[in-house]
């Protein structure tokens, strides 16, 4: 698989930071090569002669942060289920160990925390709905990891069940990195001004309720020769998360 390294300094991270900076305040659709010449201080064929395209641009900033992010949480994840030695997995640790790494990462931007968390959330609602070659098979690694574990704390819903749960953990995970500006707007200050930490609690809590409900009235029948999840179509796995 293709890795990208980025220099300390120099042009090349010039143009990256002035791209991750323009993507989070508008997002990837609306931002011009130009745009992010314009903001580095290059010439206009800075980006082409760097990255070849606008579209390995955009690739750099997206493998720069969802890389990392993407080894801690599997690190986690096998941390979690090496501590519960064989046993399912708490809900909450495997939530925790999907979104924790994508809200601590702000401290290896050179952005703002506002800004890095609008960026990591329009990086995994993804500009077309889907992942370029280079982190496909790593995300859908992941995907089934977390799919499998996920499908043990969880034994009584069927595998089809899980795979749209975890997708409404990622859809919520996006409006929490996204849009916590919009609801302080929109609520005229009623949703007060939480640090991410107080709002990371609370997605915790509100993801882990949503994905245990009704799981005591769902049927055992329901689930009748389901297997392990990581057998069922791949394309479940590469549903769950664009980004």
């Amino acid at each position: 698989m293709h890795t990208l390294t980025l220099p300390e300094k120099g042009p090349k991270l010039k143009l990256v930071t002035a791209a991750e900076q323009l993507f989070a305040e508008r997002g990837f659709d609306a931002v011009s090569v130009r745009d992010v010449t314009k903001q580095a201080g290059a010439n206009a064929a800075a980006v082409n002669y760097h990255f070849g395209s606008r579209a390995g641009l955009i690739l750099a900033v997206v493998s720069r942060y969802l890389k990392p992010i993407n080894t801690e949480r599997m690190a986690r994840l096998q941390v979690a289920e090496q501590k519960w030695s064989g046993k399912p997995v708490p809900v909450e640790e495997i939530v925790e160990a999907f979104a924790r790494p994508l809200v601590r990462r702000v401290r290896h931007s050179e952005i703002s925390e506002k800004m890095f968390h609008r960026l990591l959330g329009r990086i995994m609602a993804g500009q077309d709905g889907s992942l370029a070659a280079e982190l496909e098979a790593e995300h859908r690694e992941l995907a089934r990891a977390f799919l499998r574990t996920l499908g043990k704390a969880l034994p009584s819903l069927a595998t089809e069940e899980v795979v749209w749960r975890m997708h409404f953990m990622n859809g919520a995970l996006i409006h929490l990195l996204t849009h916590g500006e919009l609801v302080r707007r929109v609520s005229d200050g009623a949703a007060g001004n939480p640090t991410m930490e107080t709002s990371f609690s609370r997605f915790l809590r509100f993801v882990s309720a949503g994905l245990r409900n009704g799981v005591d009235e769902v049927a055992t029948g329901t689930d009748a020769g389901r297997g392990d999840p990581a057998d069922d179509d791949e394309d479940d796995s590469q549903a769950l998360f664009h980004f």
